[in-house]
């Protein structure tokens, strides 16, 4: 017995070691794009408050508020302990575009409270902070890649998560949009609103040309066509949603009402070209893993797929009601059981990555830093 007490000490040493390492080795290699995981969660917790699944609209709740802090102090781990890899990673074609999750997941988060709980105070804060974050990283980000001396070639920097940077700027259009419903926002906070979802329109019709382009002119691999190519269908599908919640606005606040019909006609175009992607991403998808066979893994980028596929059920939710056709309710009435689907094997995958994770942390030696 005294032999046992006298191993606690020691067990429980090796135990925070391996936490430490464990937390060390996450910063190190995070992914710049993990709060597509809060992105993802988020948008399916809203699509099913929408349903009448509010049961498990409330658990992913909980579950992001577990996510979005965890993620928050890694983040903040990697650029204090290793800041050399996130300025490295800020100016990479094919990583920097993943800092926009954190816009689109704080965002998100603040929906998701709002919408499901009705927590508008919370919304208000994080629309505050995300606002600040779109800013920040928006112009850090297209700064440093422009002015990259060696940059690579189209094949090589581009792919779907540059959509992200429409996708975090439509998140804050749908925030503000869901936080002042019974009472208009000052005319200053209105007038960036709409100017916003106009500047997320932009980037997504700036960016998607060269991302067609490299589809169907540029060879590719079964590999490059990775999870976050289905941000080409989220981007759009949030892009729909800003319009839609536009348009529910419309007889509250007083900016919008001369360019209702041009949001109406914007808000069908882009919900329309969400609708076309959704085939095509799926028989890539089946090309993919039938057809050549590949075996499909857990990846961080796989929130990238998850979260467009929310997104849609809940964007055609709204559109359906802001535009007054009353004909689309299948569609979300189905999607949301496939996007709580995927979201369901993508925590399963991570789950299964973190206990690997913890396992191999725990077998290195103490000296290992």
């Amino acid at each position: 017995m005294h032999g046992d007490e006298a191993l606690e000490p020691e067990n429980r040493g090796v135990e925070s070691s391996g936490l430490k390492r464990l937390l060390h080795d996450g910063a190190a290699s995070l992914f710049p794009g993990y709060f597509a995981l809060v992105m993802a969660t988020g948008v399916v917790s809203i699509a099913c408050h929408f349903m009448g699944l509010r049961p498990v609209a409330l658990v992913l709740i909980a579950v992001n508020w577990i996510a979005w802090p965890v993620l928050w102090g890694l983040t903040i781990l990697r650029a204090v302990r290793f800041h050399a890899l996130l300025l490295r990673d800020i100016s990479d074609h094919q990583r920097a575009p993943g800092y926009f999750t954190i816009v689109a997941g704080t965002c998100v988060l603040g929906t998701q409270n709002v919408v499901v709980l009705g927590a508008t105070g919370v919304g208000t804060v994080l629309w505050w902070f995300g606002l600040i974050l779109w800013f920040g990283i928006m112009y850090t980000f297209f700064t440093a890649v422009t002015v990259r001396a060696r940059k690579p070639t189209l094949a090589r920097g581009i792919n779907g998560a540059w959509l992200i940077a429409a996708v975090s700027t439509q998140s804050v259009v749908v925030l503000r949009g869901v936080i002042d419903v019974a009472a208009p926002p000052p005319e200053a906070i209105q007038f960036q609103v709409i100017a916003m979802f106009l500047i997320g329109c932009m980037l997504y019709l700036a960016i998607i040309p060269l991302i067609f382009y490299r589809l169907t002119f540029v060879p590719m691999n079964r590999e490059d066509f990775s999870p976050p190519y289905w941000i080409n269908m989220g981007a759009v599908a949030i892009t729909a949603l800003a319009g839609s919640i536009l348009i529910l606005r419309g007889e509250t606040w007083p900016l919008l009402g001369p360019l209702l019909p041009f949001i109406r006609g914007f808000t069908f175009f882009f919900w329309a070209v969400a609708s076309w992607w959704i085939p095509f991403l799926f028989a890539l998808m089946t090309w993919r893993y039938l057809w050549m066979r590949d075996r499909f893994t857990y990846e961080p980028a796989i929130w990238g797929m998850v979260f467009p596929l929310g997104m849609y059920t809940t964007s055609t939710y709204q559109f359906d009601r802001a535009m007054g056709y009353g004909i689309l309710d299948p569609v979300p009435e189905v999607l949301v059981y496939v996007a709580l689907s995927a979201w369901v094997l993508g925590m399963a995958g991570l789950g299964r990555r973190v206990v690997q994770a913890g396992r191999a942390a725990g077998r290195k030696p103490p000296h290992v830093p």
